[in-house]
């Protein structure tokens, strides 16, 4: 399988509480629900699409704590995500969870990112992380995420944790794909491709 990540972001790069001003209070965070204003039916259709490829879900423990907190008491019929949120096999990467009651999941612990890894080897589409911007970043630097799938609202958070963490190691990434929404947001793919290239700008003529 590929191990893909989406995640909403703002333009200063805030990944927390994109989706309600109680979705995530961690750390003094007061600035939730900063990602809903631009959503509309284009974004949508693309998240859904999104899920739809998906043969597994992949969670930190406190974004796994909130999705079976919350998606369980979604029960409206033409929500194209409730189906799949809840029915798809769903596995959380913790040393110290003990309730993991929204089924089916299978809890990771001991050395996390070799279960993933062996995750990856089964056949299969995609394996997906949602959220889960600590797991994500420590599979980034051990180059396990194939594939990263950005929703880029127009706004600066100015607080909040970050998708890729300052002092974090330099990745190169290869772009895909990228659109706007008519809400504004921009969708943006792009392929893992490992190290990042640096250079120096000597003039236009060196440029391929």
């Amino acid at each position: 399988m590929k191990l893909t990540l989406t995640q909403f972001v703002s333009l200063d790069g805030v990944s927390q509480g994109p989706g309600s001003p109680d979705e995530d209070t961690s750390d003094g965070f007061s600035r939730g629900g900063w990602f809903v204003p631009y959503m509309d039916d284009v974004f949508i259709q693309q998240a859904a699409d999104w899920l739809g490829d998906a043969d597994g879900l992949l969670f930190g423990r406190r974004t796994y704590e909130a999705f079976a907190r919350d998606w369980p008491q979604i029960t409206d019929p033409e929500d194209p995500f409730t189906e799949l949120m809840n029915g798809l096999p769903k596995y959380v990467a913790s040393q110290t969870l003990t309730d993991a009651s929204w089924n089916p999941t299978t809890v990771l612990s001991g050395d996390v990112a070799a279960r993933i890894a062996e995750l990856k080897s089964r056949p299969g589409r995609h394996l997906q992380i949602h959220g889960s911007a600590r797991l994500a970043q420590s599979l980034f630097a051990v180059g396990l995420i194939d594939e990263i799938r950005l929703a880029i609202a127009p706004v600066a958070v100015g607080q909040g944790r970050r998708l890729f963490a300052i002092d974090g190691p330099p990745a190169g990434l290869k772009q895909l794909s990228n659109e706007t929404t008519p809400g504004g947001l921009t969708i943006q793919r792009y392929e893992a491709t490992g190290q990042a290239p640096f250079a120096t700008y000597t003039g236009v003529s060196d440029l391929p």
